[in-house]
């Protein structure tokens, strides 16, 4: 089966197990055998990558975890992050697809349901002098896993309360991620990121994060182009890159 795309999902390479489908992904582009909107897809990531360096954990068979490889060159290296924003929303329209309409995106990608980890996006960019030239998007998302090496982390059967179908999940997937790309090749970055703060975990709020060694209350008033997280620090607006700040759940 392929997805009702015009392109993503349409060159399909299946792999049933690999270390990781980013780097396999990486490889196609290597080897000039991609075309925009390939898929690489997997039943048994084996060191699956996650922000900060962090290992993804994925029960064989059980969730989704894939790459797709994309050419945004129409996105500036200055605006790289609307890209993380269009596939974020991706993930939540599947999500809320299923019912969860509370799912969120935590900043800066991880996708999550009352505090636990459902899910996370790993983006790779390939950039010349004024734009991207390709993007590697990987997505893991725990779909039937009821078993977990963390008390953080769920997946959709154990919200949903019952098995879901791992191919047409994965197809509508890629259906939400066409859909989100092309309304940023469309230039509709404002509706993008109004919907991604709409999702943002722990938007607006006034919460513990750790800033070095410092445990710190902020309110998160927004992200800028450059995936910068602006958040409120003893009445002070400051803005961080991805490794200068975390939340504390």
């Amino acid at each position: 089966m392929l997805p009702n795309t015009l392109f993503v999902g349409q060159q399909l390479v299946f792999i049933p197990a690999c270390a990781s489908t980013n780097s396999e992904a990486q490889q196609l582009l290597l080897k000039n055998e991609a075309t925009e909107g390939c898929v690489v897809l997997t039943h048994n990531q084996t060191q699956g990558r996650g922000q900060r360096g962090n290992s993804w954990e994925a029960e064989p068979g059980q969730n989704i975890t894939l790459s797709v490889i994309l050419s945004p060159t129409f996105v500036p290296v200055r605006q790289q992050f609307y890209l993380n924003m269009a596939v974020s929303l991706a993930a939540l329209d599947l999500l809320r697809e299923h019912g969860l309409q509370q799912a969120q995106v935590k900043w800066p990608n991880d996708l999550f349901f009352e505090d636990k980890k459902l899910g996370g996006i790993l983006i790779e960019n390939t950039i010349n002098s004024h734009s991207l030239q390709h993007s590697i998007v990987g997505i893991g998302l725990n779909i039937n896993q009821q078993q977990f090496g963390y008390t953080t982390a769920t997946s959709l059967a154990k919200v949903c309360g019952s098995t879901v179908n791992l191919e047409k999940t994965t197809l509508r997937l890629l259906e939400h991620l066409e859909k989100r790309y092309l309304q940023l090749r469309g230039g509709h970055t404002a509706r993008l990121k109004y919907e991604y703060l709409q999702g943002l975990y722990r938007y607006q709020e006034v919460h513990a994060f750790r800033i070095g060694e410092e445990e710190v209350q902020g309110q998160i008033l927004g992200v800028d182009e450059a995936g910068r997280l602006a958040v409120e620090v003893n009445g002070e607006l400051r803005y961080f890159s991805f490794q200068e700040i975390s939340h504390i759940i």
